[in-house]
């Protein structure tokens, strides 16, 4: 689609917008309200700009986590990248807000295109920061995006382990041996890198747990 000149003024508008968080509280349904926006590239500015005011007022962005989370089957790969960027920031805050599609969030795991893989580990490793236990049972998709074909998915996927690693070591010591291996053949220094870094983690002392009710999702 053809960028128009209201497009370029918008797209100036939300930069602006992003660099002034002292008014973000107070443009949060503005922003929101382009994500019907027909330009591609303005939906998906809007969408990168309300996760990250859903980092910092989360329950005000609320009203619009379903809309977010519907474009996780959209047909343009920028918007499924952006869907899950809001959705790690947004989750990140209040995992409540994003658990009715979490499952949807998981299948962008196996997504065609490597950014949208990418920022699906992004987003996984801001949930998992404060809400670790959900992702108990996911490990094995992650352990699949180790051996990623595309270079920039595998320097990430070791970061997913090495969250995990510091908050509940038990979820990823079943995989230190593929780490140690990935961390001594990669081809790429930086994965091999950032899997030391993952077995550093997990072989580290496990952070303080919170209380349970937090743990309990």
């Amino acid at each position: 689609m053809k960028t128009t000149l209201m497009d370029e003024r918008l797209y100036r508008e939300l930069g602006q917008l992003t660099k002034d968080k002292t008014i973000w509280k107070q443009n949060i349904p503005y922003v929101a309200s382009l994500l019907k926006n027909q330009s591609p590239k303005i939906t998906a500015k809007a969408m990168w700009l309300l996760g990250e005011m859903g980092l910092i007022y989360p329950q005000e962005v609320a009203p619009y986590t379903k809309e977010i989370a519907s474009f996780i089957v959209s047909e343009n790969d920028l918007l499924r990248e952006r869907t899950a960027n809001a959705l790690g920031r947004i989750g990140r805050a209040d995992y409540d807000l994003v658990a009715p599609y979490f499952e949807e969030l998981l299948s962008l795991a196996g997504d065609k295109s490597p950014n949208v893989r990418l920022s699906f580990i992004w987003a996984s490793e801001n949930i998992a920061t404060n809400t670790w236990a959900v992702y108990e049972d996911c490990l094995p998709i992650f352990a699949e995006l180790l051996n990623d074909e595309n270079e920039r998915v595998r320097i990430e996927a070791p970061e997913m382990f090495r969250v995990l690693g510091k908050r509940k070591p038990e979820f990823v010591r079943p995989y230190l041996e593929k780490l140690e291996y990935i961390a001594t053949h990669d081809e790429v220094s930086v994965v091999r890198i950032h899997a030391k870094g993952a077995i550093k983690a997990t072989l580290s002392k496990t952070i303080k747990e919170p209380d349970a009710k937090t743990q309990s999702r």
